[in-house]
């Protein structure tokens, strides 16, 4: 039998968790020119070499209005490229540039030493079992209530 106060408790975290991750970030992308969303798009492109924009939303679970407004940033400032796509002719690839792998390499690697730092204390069996939870919550919720 589940404790609903406490898995209640630990949805309700997600929220402040998320805030002081986002503020994280943003604070550590001061001076890189780099907005938290125009690192989201460099953090997909370098998993996944290219894409497209629908492909980069899909990924980051928004809409891909938003993500071609956050693409054409990126595009402003030279860290991404458009490449023809050979499965659609309308619908561009997205490719860091030089300029923007290493940009994303760099904030990542700053970003990683972080993580070590708060993850102090933790085992690697409660991390393992946290992020099963959250995973299946988060399938459950879609599940249940659908995604856009």
């Amino acid at each position: 039998m589940i404790d609903t106060k406490q898995l209640y408790k630990l949805i309700w975290m997600s929220r402040p968790l998320m805030q002081s991750a986002e503020a994280a970030v943003e604070r550590g992308l001061k001076g890189s020119g780099l907005t938290v969303r125009t690192r989201a798009v460099l953090e997909v492109l370098q998993a996944d070499n290219e894409a497209t924009v629908p492909d980069i939303a899909k990924k980051l679970e928004i809409k891909r209005q938003y993500v071609q407004l956050m693409v054409n940033e990126t595009l402003a400032e030279g860290l991404t490229v458009k490449r023809a796509n050979p499965r659609h002719k309308r619908s561009t690839l997205i490719a860091l540039t030089q300029k923007g792998q290493t940009l994303i390499e760099d904030v990542v690697q700053r970003e990683m030493k972080l993580v070590r730092s708060i993850g102090e204390g933790l085992n690697a069996a409660d991390i393992e079992t946290a992020l099963r939870v959250v995973t299946t919550l988060t399938e459950n919720l879609k599940t249940e209530f659908g995604s856009d």
